[in-house]
């Protein structure tokens, strides 16, 4: 088998604990649906493991452990913390991390029925984590770039997926993303990757954040994207209140961001129906109503 093809089971998981870790080697272990990149692991009731699947190199992963214990202490919701390092081994040469479990349901398998928290909720971890990052911080070359150097990724999503009757409106968000100035502020701290898989909800509101390997030092309009791939219709002027902080420039950017997301979760949808690789059925309507929401505006 190559590396990319080690079936990672619940007895692998054990036994790697049992070699690093024995003290937590005890603790039930459960797979968590899901995961692509990386495949998750219940440890316990608190804990979880994230093994490195799928990802060619492990920048990812040792980015959360860098960065997320300095992040964590000051967000108003919880995200996932690293507690024990493993590391690459003839049992499993790639790196693999016990971090905190952030309880609640992947928004991708639930709703959001109380939209105004959700609203205030989001914007209020954003405004936390929006802040200026350190010269040290990591920067991206796929996300963080201004909408016009994402030209050939929106392009590629928008002949794939755009149904007709829509295409020019699509194309016009776009384009008004592509015109609007650049962020003139300093680079702040980014999640980057926020879709409903990557967030997690409960009683109808926003419970958690996870999966941060994109985050990067850069313009906040990719998360501020969220207001239309994460909230119910009609919120998306709520949560640019309540965040407070974005000019139309950054609204503009946001939005057709937002269309790209909402294309990109289409496209996954329909490798899904297809039976391809990574595809997730379910994501299309997902991205389909995504992209309603943006047609609408804030």
């Amino acid at each position: 088998m190559t590396d990319t093809e080690i079936e990672i089971t619940a007895d692998l998981v054990r036994d790697l604990l049992q070699e690093q870790h024995p003290d937590l080697a005890g603790l039930a272990i459960r797979e968590v649906a899901g995961g692509w990149g990386n495949q998750m692991w219940r440890l316990g009731d608190e804990l979880a493991v994230r093994m490195q699947r799928m990802d060619p190199t492990p920048e990812l992963q040792l980015k959360e452990r860098q960065w997320l214990p300095v992040l964590a202490p000051r967000l108003p919701l919880p995200v996932p913390t690293p507690v024990r390092f493993g590391e690459p081994s003839e049992r499993f040469p790639k790196h693999w991390t016990v971090m905190t479990w952030v309880a609640g349901e992947p928004l991708d398998h639930g709703s959001i029925s109380r939209g105004a928290q959700a609203a205030d909720t989001l914007a209020g971890f954003l405004r936390a984590l929006h802040v200026e990052a350190p010269a040290e911080a990591p920067t991206s070359s796929d996300f963080g770039a201004h909408p016009k150097k994402c030209t050939d990724g929106f392009d590629y999503f928008f002949e794939a997926v755009v149904p007709g009757d829509i295409a020019d409106e699509v194309r016009a968000v776009w384009d008004d993303a592509v015109a609007a100035p650049e962020w003139e502020g300093p680079p702040v701290w980014v999640h980057g990757d926020l879709h409903p898989a990557n967030v997690v909800v409960s009683d109808g509101t926003l419970s958690g954040i996870v999966d941060f390997g994109a985050m990067f030092a850069g313009d906040p309009a990719w998360d501020l994207a969220a207001a239309w791939v994460l909230l119910p219709a009609g919120t998306a002027s709520r949560f640019f209140d309540m965040y407070a902080h974005a000019d139309e420039a950054a609204i503009r950017r946001a939005r057709g961001l937002a269309a790209m997301k909402s294309l990109f979760l289409m496209l996954m949808g329909q490798n899904g129906d297809r039976g391809l690789p990574g595809g997730k059925p379910n994501w299309g309507p997902i991205g389909r109503a995504a992209l309603d929401r943006v047609l609408k505006g804030v």
